[in-house]
């Protein structure tokens, strides 16, 4: 079954909302004020910058992110695709529509072409899928919580992303998309994760790499059945 993407929908992608990169929170205020508007909005991953739904030092550092996308889910469509940095997040929304990791590619439909729509971090190997089924059981992450005392554990989490530098260009990028291309059979292939914000065109199919928010300052808006980039 197709999800059908609207004129008007936006995209956006890797933010890592944290206490230094506040563009995601910015983007949200605008949507809430209407200085944004759309009714369909794709979150790719990666929005905020470590959360879980077991998580309570995080769940409580990102309250505001959190209470602002379920007041606007009241509003217009929300998909949140999960990244490797936001997961088991169903139990934070009960309005939004989650995709698990293992659910992706959501497929869609823009007119008459057919859409695959990722994270990114999908299709890489076998020992990164069991690291990522590892880190993301509950039993486990309710344990971490457990010994989490006086949110040690987490502090050190939150200062070791916060001092990383995630922004940088990826040399040869064509060279990945043309690989990663290989496990998707639509029209249009759309991801995140990867911080480029570039678009190809390879053996009739196009793949767009949502630019990340907090490297770029932009999200994609589908204006006439094209893809366009707008700054925050």
């Amino acid at each position: 079954m197709y999800l059908s993407i609207k004129q008007g929908a936006i995209f956006v992608a890797d933010s890592h909302y944290n206490q230094k990169n506040k563009q995601f929170l910015l983007f949200l205020k605008k949507l809430e004020n209407k200085e944004i508007k759309t009714t369909q909005l794709f979150l790719m991953g990666d929005m905020i910058d470590f959360i879980s739904g077991e998580s309570k030092y995080f769940i409580k550092q990102n309250n505001e992110i959190l209470e602002l996308l379920n007041k606007l889910s009241k509003e217009l469509e929300i998909i949140y695709l999960e990244g490797n940095h936001d997961y088991n997040l169903k139990t934070l929304f009960s309005n939004i529509n989650v995709i698990k990791r293992e659910n992706q590619p959501l497929l869609g439909k823009l007119n008459n072409k057919t859409v695959s729509i990722s994270h990114g971090d999908n299709f890489i190997n076998w020992k990164y899928d069991l690291y990522c089924k590892f880190i993301r059981n509950s039993i486990f992450l309710q344990f971490m919580n457990f010994i989490d005392i006086n949110f040690f554990i987490s502090k050190k989490i939150e200062a070791s992303l916060v001092k990383k530098n995630i922004c940088h260009k990826i040399n040869n990028f064509k060279k990945l998309v043309e690989k990663r291309l290989e496990n998707y059979n639509t029209d249009i292939v759309i991801e995140g994760h990867y911080h480029q914000g570039e678009t190809f065109y390879i053996k009739e199919k196009k793949y767009i790499n949502i630019p990340s928010l907090c490297c770029q300052e932009q999200y994609i808006i589908i204006k006439n059945l094209d893809f366009i980039g707008e700054s925050i």
